[in-house]
């Protein structure tokens, strides 16, 4: 999990903030010393509501116009925004927040603690992938302007890190019966959207907030967001100069990206792999056995898709938690080593000798050959992969969800927050709702533990969805984001796109 920098119940004053920044990654020069900003990201956001927002690669788009309560920073701490201090009751199950009494939107309402509550309780119940985030948030309170008191039906390691995501988001309480609330964002960020400059889908246009509170996080005067999809766009943006900043949608063209001057800035955050999610087998029964995922898992030359697909630019993998957690076990790694015969004996014995045929999503996004070699290393063992591209409704259709199994790009984020993300019943990335009594007993055990309980038991956890073939990981990859000799940016180990403050110039 990410370190609290301050001391629970410690008040952060005003002062403090605006004077000294909240970290040394966030610390910088005044509004306007940078003059304009342009970034390139490979996804656009679908709403500017917060209650429909999500996070990763779309986080920009939100983070120029929104606060969080809570902001992650690039060396692993989390640090003060509007809400000031923390502080939880004896059993983890109550969370106090104090909230800034010196915030004002972009429409001149004023932050609250009434107006956070709203925004909660509206993520909660909204239209957001990661909504379940709060599924154990009982209720939410506002005692007075500058408390905020969550209760929750349990406690919830990654709360803190989940307030300076996307349920963190806070904005205009006056705004929400807006009928232009979804392309129109009223927020007290450090810039404001120009809608009159921004196309749709394409192009995002903000300027710098001139009342912002916190000038620390606020390094240039304009900033544009282009969308740039296909990794061809994205070189062709950073060879002509068009960008300033860009997270590269692969890892293709390192060398030339390099060679153009840029600096690569990288991360391992991701793993690429297969997501095997119909685990009941309610769309495609065949997913159902056991035999089948795991056949599926043995189908796959990790090495040779990382040298094909990555240019080696990452580590081969096994597992879905990342190599810094105590759940991680480096033996896992090979627990599937690339054997087709195996393969082909397994689907044998579950009854599928003649093959079966998978439905899958694509995306542009994660490159044309990536399906390619997965059909041709699917075929090899009898599997047939039948592809549909839906556009930029990809994550939705695959959380309606439409499809049985998906090649994905999901990060490895801490234990309790991956979990939570692609494990439990409630999980985003677990959008049939599969249930496992025995993982079920596992989650408790890492909920209710001590911190040793926790490392042991999520081990086991690891272990146990490796054998049960959960998912067919391939490797994890580097995460690239390459900047301009005028740029410069700190990468934050659990999110797939840099921080807006930490974006800044040379």
């Amino acid at each position: 999990m990410f370190r609290w920098k301050t001391t629970a119940a410690v008040a952060v004053t005003a002062a403090a903030l605006v004077l000294t920044g909240c970290s040394g990654s966030t610390s910088g020069s005044d509004s306007g010393s940078g003059g304009t900003l342009i970034l390139g990201a490979i996804t656009p956001p679908t709403t500017f509501d917060p209650a429909g927002s999500e996070w990763g690669n779309r986080s920009p788009f939100y983070q120029a116009v929104f606060d969080t309560l809570l902001v992650a920073t690039a060396d692993g701490e989390i640090v003060p925004s509007l809400a000031t201090s923390y502080e939880y009751n004896d059993d983890n199950t109550v969370l106090t927040l104090k909230i800034r009494d010196d915030v004002t939107f972009t429409d001149k309402s004023k932050l609250t603690a009434d107006v956070v509550k709203q925004n909660l309780e509206r993520f909660k119940t909204g239209t957001s992938p990661d909504a379940g985030y709060f599924a154990g948030v009982a209720s939410v309170a506002a005692p007075d302007d500058t408390t905020v008191v969550i209760t929750l039906s349990a406690p919830d390691p990654a709360m803190l890190n989940y307030l300076t995501r996307d349920p963190g988001l806070i904005a205009s309480a006056e705004s929400f019966d807006s009928p232009d609330l979804a392309t129109n964002p009223v927020g007290s960020g450090p810039y404001v959207l120009d809608t009159a400059a921004t196309v749709t889908g394409t192009s995002y246009s903000y300027t710098a907030n001139p009342d912002y509170w916190n000038k620390d996080w606020q390094h240039y005067d304009k900033l544009t967001i282009n969308v740039l999809q296909d990794a061809t766009a994205g070189l062709n943006a950073v060879k002509s100069g068009e960008v300033n900043g860009i997270k590269l949608a692969n890892n293709d063209n390192l060398a030339e990206v390099e060679g153009a001057g840029w600096t690569v800035n990288a991360n391992e955050l991701d793993f690429q792999g297969m997501l095997l999610l119909d685990r009941a087998g309610t769309m495609n029964p065949a997913i159902a056995d056991v035999r089948v995922r795991q056949a599926i898992n043995y189908a796959f030359d990790r090495p040779a898709l990382l040298k094909a697909l990555q240019n080696d630019n990452g580590t081969v993998t096994g597992q879905v938690f990342p190599e810094n957690s105590p759940a991680y076990d480096k033996s896992l790694d090979d627990r599937y080593g690339y054997d087709p015969e195996k393969a082909k004996e397994l689907l044998a014995e579950a009854g599928y000798a003649d093959g079966l045929t998978l439905s899958m999503p694509s995306s542009t996004v994660l490159g044309a050959t990536t399906y390619t070699l997965i059909s041709q290393q699917l075929a090899d063992v009898g599997i047939t992969a039948e592809y549909t591209d839906p556009g930029n409704n990809f994550i939705a259709d695959l959380l309606a969800p439409k499809f049985p199994v998906s090649f994905m790009a999901l990060e490895q984020n801490p234990d309790w927050q991956l979990i939570q993300f692609m494990i439990a019943p409630n999980a985003v990335f677990n959008p049939f709702k599969y249930d496992d009594p025995k993982v079920d007993e596992y989650i408790k055990q890492i909920q209710y533990g001590d911190e040793a309980t926790q490392g042991k038991v999520a081990k086991e956890l690891n272990a146990y969805i490796v054998e049960q073939a959960w998912f067919a990981p391939f490797y994890r990859v580097q995460g690239s984001f390459a900047t301009d000799a005028n740029t410069t940016v700190k990468m934050i180990p659990t999110n797939a796109y840099p921080s807006i403050y930490d974006i800044q110039p040379k």
